[in-house]
């Protein structure tokens, strides 16, 4: 596959993963929403899901990576690391896109959510959200649908929360190849999906499980960005854990992979 085909298909694939994994944060967060308080099970499956259908349309042109810590891994356990840029650049320009597709698609419930007295009064926060930053000021009650936050704010233990959630995704990835045509038949993706809801339900409670640096930086870019009134801050105090926990999860995974299965 050529670096063009990489870039898009990470682009396109990583934008339905956040349009649809933002997606489900919004119908749960949102007032006005016919899923409103659905709760962490409907995230769990809508992120699984998520997965699902932006690697399975990703996979013929890119392989479907849809994250950096993934992309690390692989490229750890193969030694190819000349694509990783296209690889990078992809995930993190179709994260934004997901997520600017999921303000446009819940336009309506953004508008009334976060001009509703009981919100902005209460300062309500989503159900991945975190209640405020590092000086104790609101983080927004939005912030939740476009990225992570922890439900205890604790630098060591939300790092080591997102190491050990990465290090299971992508070891799990990693070691589909020792089972012969699983990734190329597309079973290996239905498996993976099936693992992000395992993850979510069963280590996502402590931080959000990011597990994916696009799948929160991208989308907290954009919270940043966009015009979305008494939206409050986007927590960039909190921003480089779930981007350097992912990382070195995907580091000790591809390590161990090439030290126990090679």
């Amino acid at each position: 596959m050529s670096n063009g085909h990489i870039f898009i298909g990470e682009t396109i694939g990583t934008a339905v993963l956040i349009l649809l994994g933002g997606g489900v944060c919004a119908a749960v967060t949102l007032k006005k929403s016919k899923a409103r308080g659905a709760g962490w099970v409907a995230i769990s499956f809508g992120w699984g899901f998520a997965v699902l259908g932006g690697a399975y349309i990703a996979n013929g042109y890119s392989g479907g990576q849809l994250n950096p810590a993934v992309t690390l891994g692989v490229a750890i356990k193969s030694g190819v690391w000349h694509t990783v840029p296209f690889y990078l650049m992809g995930q993190l320009l179709g994260a934004m896109i997901g997520a600017f597709l999921v303000w446009v698609a819940y336009l309506g419930q953004f508008q009334a959510h976060l001009t509703d007295p009981e919100v902005i009064g209460e300062g309500e926060t989503s159900p991945e959200g975190p209640e405020t930053d590092r000086k104790g000021r609101p983080a927004g009650p939005v912030l939740g649908i476009f990225s992570t936050g922890p439900e205890i704010r604790n630098p060591v233990q939300n790092v080591l929360t997102e190491v050990i959630g990465t290090a299971v995704l992508v070891l799990f990835i990693l070691t589909q190849g020792m089972t012969k045509g699983l990734a190329l038949n597309g079973t290996g993706i239905l498996l993976t999906s099936l693992l992000v809801v395992g993850i979510g339900l069963s280590l996502g409670g402590p931080t959000g499980y990011a597990i994916n640096p696009a799948r929160d930086l991208g989308p907290r870019i954009v919270h940043s960005l966009l015009p979305l009134p008494n939206k409050g801050g986007s927590d960039w105090s909190y921003a480089w854990i779930p981007v350097l926990g992912p990382l070195a999860g995907a580091a000790i995974a591809g390590g161990l992979y090439k030290l126990a299965f090679t």
